[in-house]
């Protein structure tokens, strides 16, 4: 009996088998083509990849056509980026369905029941076939384009995203509020540059004209010690709600204050950017002097290096640019700096390390700020530009090649125009460049009112054998006000206490730390 039934159990198991190789072979004969894609989608390949000669097809009808049926895919799409396609691809067929392509895309035999996340709120779904010529060749050369470039960037740069989450923590004899307020747009640290800056609460008017031209994140370090601490988040919450909706998509502030200056009160972020600002009064920095600070009373020195290094370290992406906040850079700076990272270019190519310096103007007051090369050379022209401190430090900032550039026609896009070193002439060269998290700090024994706060990094990038690889489209220009100079018996004492420190304890630092180089100095 035991063995009859083991006979018929094992007889059951193999007709069974049989039974589903049959409808397997058979499904796989009329569908071959979304199994497939249910591969491809479980392998993570997107639409770019895809090669569609490659793709299994159904096979020719019944009816003797030897036509053979492309196959349907449903396009799951993350973002608008690339509206323009759509717009083409409705205008040359009308009865077309519409595609917003991506720069990553999912592809997938059925519409999802449900989001993933968030983000796929805004994700649309449709059915195209992609044999049809009309509509589906330029959406999909723009789909491959997007993804490509991309994916290539990506690839380039090498990176690793980093941590945002608030945190408090020491440095040296200050408190930190890290990400206090974060902006609410993130990145992948391939995707954009970083404007990284300091302050206090009385330059952040400065925000709105900066953003408009640089459209990207801005980590910025704000100096707010004492009785500082109250407008300061005052003033925050004014800028997000009142000045620009670009400063709560990209802007994060980070608040910092000596150990010897904390505020009675720091309230958690959340209650800060959850009253809204009241935008018929006028902003919390019109009107405040120095001179009323808590800052110039309790005789604080402006601690301009703490502030440069906490707005760079906290920075999220690869590529940075330290900065001052009155300096905006010149429009569509960012993608055209990626497209050439992205390009490789030959200079990119060299095997030193390497940064890329940006020229610098001041503008009269009450001038519109130049959109361009050309507007700039213009008004270099007519004298209502001029290039940084050419009437405090000329050979600060006055970059190599510096005539030659100007007389350069503004070309598409950017490239290296020259590449220069910080030797000879140009020794004292305090230059303001896109860098990257690798770059030498800033030191934070210096000062702003002590002056060459820049010097000392100067110096190590030289020695370090680092390439200038300055832009030819690119520039800074100040916020319009041409400076001049202005005798200050007390910032001269204390330029001079500066002078000591660097020559007497930080250079010797840094030759034991970085070396000498024949032409570098401090």
């Amino acid at each position: 009996m035991l063995t009859r039934r083991n006979w018929v159990l094992r007889l059951s198991i193999i007709l069974n088998i049989a039974v589903l190789l049959y409808v397997g072979t058979h499904i796989a004969s009329k569908n071959g083509g979304v199994d497939f894609i249910e591969e491809l989608q479980a392998s993570g390949r997107n639409l770019a990849s895809i090669d569609i000669s490659q793709l299994p097809l159904e096979p020719a009808s019944s009816g003797g056509n030897s036509a053979v049926a492309a196959p349907k895919f449903v396009v799951i799409d993350n973002t608008d980026k690339i509206a323009v396609a759509t717009s083409q691809a409705d205008t040359e067929s009308k009865e077309s369905p519409t595609l917003v392509p991506a720069s990553s895309s999912v592809i997938s035999t059925k519409k999802p029941t449900k989001p993933s996340s968030s983000a796929a709120t805004s994700e649309q779904s449709v059915v195209m076939d992609l044999r049809d010529q009309k509509v589906s060749q330029p959406v999909q050369e723009a789909l491959q384009s997007e993804n490509v470039t991309l994916r290539k960037l990506e690839d380039v740069v090498k990176c690793h995203d980093r941590n945002t989450d608030p945190r408090t923590a020491q440095r040296s004899d200050f408190w930190v509020l890290y990400n206090y307020i974060p902006a609410s747009r993130k990145f992948r640290c391939h995707e954009t540059v970083t404007y990284t800056t300091h302050a206090d609460y009385t330059f952040l008017d400065n925000l709105a004209p900066l953003l408009e031209r640089w459209q990207g994140p801005v980590s910025l370090a704000i100096h707010a010690p004492g009785t500082d601490f109250a407008p300061t988040l005052e003033a925050i919450r004014y800028a997000r709600d009142c000045l620009s909706p670009l400063v709560s998509e990209y802007v994060t502030f980070h608040v910092f204050f000596g150990t010897r200056h904390v505020p009675k009160q720091v309230p958690a972020a959340s209650s800060v950017i959850g009253e809204a600002a009241n935008c018929s009064l006028r902003a919390p920095w019109i009107n405040v002097t120095a001179a009323s600070l808590y800052k110039t009373k309790a005789k604080i020195l402006y601690p301009v290096n703490i502030g440069r290094n906490i707005a760079r370290e906290s920075a999220t992406t690869h590529f940075i640019l330290p900065s001052d906040i009155e300096l905006y850079p010149s429009p569509g700076l960012i993608q055209n700096f990626l497209d050439m990272v992205r390009r490789q270019d030959p200079p990119l190519l060299h095997p030193n390390p390497k940064v890329f310096p940006l020229p610098i103007f001041e503008l009269e007051k009450g001038v519109e700020l130049p959109p361009n090369k050309t507007q700039l050379v213009a008004m270099l022209k007519n004298g209502t530009a001029i290039p940084f401190h050419k009437k405090l430090c000329p050979g600060c900032h006055n970059i190599p090649k510096s005539k030659e550039w100007m007389a350069a026609n503004e070309t598409t896009g950017i490239h290296v125009f020259h590449i220069g070193k910080r030797t000879g002439y140009f020794i004292h060269w305090e230059p303001i460049f896109i860098g990257t998290h690798k770059d030498p700090l800033y030191d934070e024994r210096l000062s702003w009112e002590g002056k060459s706060d820049k010097m000392t990094q100067g110096y190590a990038l030289c020695v370090l054998d680092y390439e200038f690889h300055i832009l030819d489209n690119a520039f800074l220009v100040h916020k319009p006000g041409i400076k001049t100079m202005k005798k200050d018996p007390q910032r001269a004492m204390l330029a001079g206490k500066t002078n000591a420190l660097i020559k007497k304890v930080i250079f010797p630092e840094l030759k034991v730390l970085y070396g000498t180089r024949k032409g570098c100095a401090v």
